[in-house]
């Protein structure tokens, strides 16, 4: 066998080689040593490249165009602002939902309005997951306030589930929902339930929505129409419907529901609606012999949407496993799809004229990292900031999502940044909340001037 002459030229080539492996394994070793900017407390948001952000802030035209936009919109008569029509949209998210309560119960003690408690009679209420369970007793009015208000105040986690971690892995969902269906079943009373149809008799309309799990479609359910019917399974269905549309994926089982196709029984899997849609617009209803080919006449409607959650994550420290990172790229999608959907709702406003009015939780709260977690002390808290903004009358805003302070669009030219406090947001350690780096308070960061700017 003969062998190959070992030549200059190989030896050159392999010593390239080991110095490039040497200087990647040195650099990756450096990269990995090196902290992130969230770890050391800085908010990737307010971490500005000076003209990327300039540029970014002053061509994406996001103020301007919601400037534009409101100036086109179609203002209400004095017999459409007369009506004084209103919608509700709760949205999902778990024990977020603590913030929602706080805000209709607070709602209610602001007086906002003469002779309705400080809260109208809304025309239509539309919830999902958590605020599937919220949504009965805010559509039957403030009477139902103090059940709102021990609901999110009062329980815990073992209220809610049952963990079932080891059987859960091969079986429908890790933990076991019976807690929450026996909340559900002492709120949903039969008079409940009776209420409700009588409203739906005057017009009024509450939708729940819930997620169709083999076929993956949304569905909304019309929970007075179904109230309303009389027969002996109205609450039992209605039950299923709120368990489906709060059952957080694998997380709690889903509702089975039998539906009849054609005269022949199937059985549907309904699980979060959250999943497929966030929140959800229904107008209020017109009978029949009063509807038109132009569709509903929405002009002057208030739309109010409550999002159990904030519009923009937390910064945490990003732990160094697959799954933690997976389930952080899911977090970013959920809260993604939530401001797409508020986004799209404002389009249905401004091409109705509707008046839009939103709430969330506000960026600078400490809320939980999980909206899993069900204690009463952090869901107290959030109870009574939602409470307390809306009693004051400053829990709405009237800008969707990426209009407000630092909610625009990162833009960067390259890697040399400077620290500029652009928003409200939160960069928690260890679950801790901290609003400011180490070493620095509010008044000491320098905030640098942006080219062809007079603003500090």
């Amino acid at each position: 066998m003969s062998r190959r002459a070992f030549r200059p030229g190989s030896a050159a080539a392999l010593a390239l080689l080991a110095g490039a492996l040497i200087g990647c394994q040195t650099e990756t070793g450096s990269l990995r040593k090196a902290r992130s900017p969230v770890r050391s407390g800085l908010g990737t948001n307010d971490l500005v490249d000076v003209r990327g952000q300039m540029d970014a802030d002053e061509l994406g035209g996001n103020e301007a165009a919601y400037a534009r936009a409101e100036s086109l919109k179609q203002k209400p008569t004095p017999e459409q602002a007369a009506r004084r029509r209103s919608v509700l949209c709760l949205s999902g998210g778990g024990s977020y939902g603590a913030y929602s309560a706080g805000v209709l119960v607070g709602w209610t003690a602001s007086g906002d309005r003469p002779g309705t408690n400080g809260r109208p009679n809304f025309d239509v209420v539309t919830g999902i997951s958590t605020g599937a369970l919220i949504a009965p007793l805010a559509f039957l009015g403030p009477e139902y306030d103090p059940q709102i208000q021990r609901f999110y105040t009062t329980i815990e986690k073992k209220d809610v589930y049952t963990l079932r971690p080891v059987r859960g892995l091969f079986s429908l969902a890790l933990a076991d929902n019976g807690p929450l269906a026996e909340l559900v079943e002492q709120v949903l009373t039969p008079d409940v339930v009776c209420r409700i149809a009588a409203e739906h008799r005057k017009g009024r309309r509450l939708y729940i929505g819930t997620t169709e799990l083999e076929s993956k479609r949304f569905v909304f359910w019309d929970i007075g129409e179904i109230a309303n019917r009389g027969t002996a399974g109205d609450r039992l269905l209605i039950k299923k419907v709120l368990l489906g549309s709060s059952a957080i994926p694998g997380f709690f089982p889903p509702s089975k529901i039998p539906v009849t196709v054609d005269g022949k029984t199937y059985v549907e899997e309904h699980g979060d609606g959250g999943t497929t849609v966030s929140i959800f617009f229904r107008p209020p209803f017109v009978p029949p012999e009063q509807r038109t080919k132009q569709g509903p006449d929405l002009v002057g409607v208030d739309l109010y949407m409550i999002v159990a959650g904030k519009l923009f994550a937390d910064a945490t420290p990003l732990k160094q496993r697959s799954l933690t990172i997976a389930a952080s790229s899911v977090s970013s999608v959920i809260y993604a799809q939530t401001r797409g959907d508020l986004q799209r709702m404002y389009l249905m406003a401004l091409v109705t004229g509707m008046n839009y009015h939103l709430a969330a939780i506000p960026g600078d709260f400490p809320a939980p990292t999980s909206s899993t977690a069900f204690e009463r002390g952090p869901m107290t808290e959030m109870f009574n900031e939602g409470y307390r903004l809306a009693a004051a009358k400053e829990a709405w805003r009237s800008t969707p999502p990426c209009i407000g302070p630092g909610e625009s669009l990162l833009g960067r030219y390259g890697t040399d940044l400077t620290y500029q406090r652009r928003g409200p947001g939160l960069v928690f350690i260890n679950d801790q909340p901290t609003t400011f780096p180490p070493g620095l308070a509010p008044g000491l960061m320098p905030v640098p001037a942006l080219p062809g700017r007079t603003d500090k």
